[in-house]
């Protein structure tokens, strides 16, 4: 499950902006599923997802699906401890790092989808998009393999 060194590259460029953001940065402070940060996971969605579209062949925005995945989770707290305000975090959050994502970044509609439709089905509304649904699959598998605890060393980074 590696990319070729041009697509890496790819990958990197794209995410660039947003990894380098003292803003985004702060998702490694938080724990998302067992020792696993929200920015490694968030990193870990992004690479699934832009893995599974070059693979795949598919005819889709992979700049948005790598931008889309590293904020869908950008929710700044833990919500292990932190109760969302809006309602429960599994049905809530995506609202929330939408707003945040918004504050902080220039988003396209596609990026957009992608953050406040990530937890469907858990949330009943279905991805519009294609890029969505592809980011809503692999946040599933990485969300397994997290809780499991089982990290298959597929991430060259």
């Amino acid at each position: 499950m590696k990319l070729s060194r041009s697509e890496k590259q790819y990958f990197t460029d794209c995410s660039l902006e947003l990894l380098k953001s003292e803003i985004v940065q702060r998702m490694g402070t938080f724990i998302q599923h067992a020792n696993v940060s929200c920015l490694e996971h968030s990193i870990s969605v992004a690479y699934y997802s832009y893995w599974l579209c070059r693979k795949l062949n598919l005819n889709v925005d992979c700049r948005s699906i790598i931008r889309g995945a590293l904020l869908h989770d950008f929710f700044l707290y833990d919500w292990h401890v932190t109760k969302n305000p809006k309602g429960l975090h599994g049905f809530k959050h995506p609202l929330t790092a939408l707003e945040n994502a918004e504050e902080h970044f220039s988003l396209n509609d596609c990026e957009k989808e992608i953050i406040v439709r990530h937890m469907w089905p858990l949330t009943l509304t279905p991805p519009k998009c294609r890029e969505a649904l592809i980011v809503s699959l692999s946040d599933k598998f990485c969300s397994i393999i997290e809780i499991l605890r089982i990290y298959p060393a597929l991430i060259s980074r």
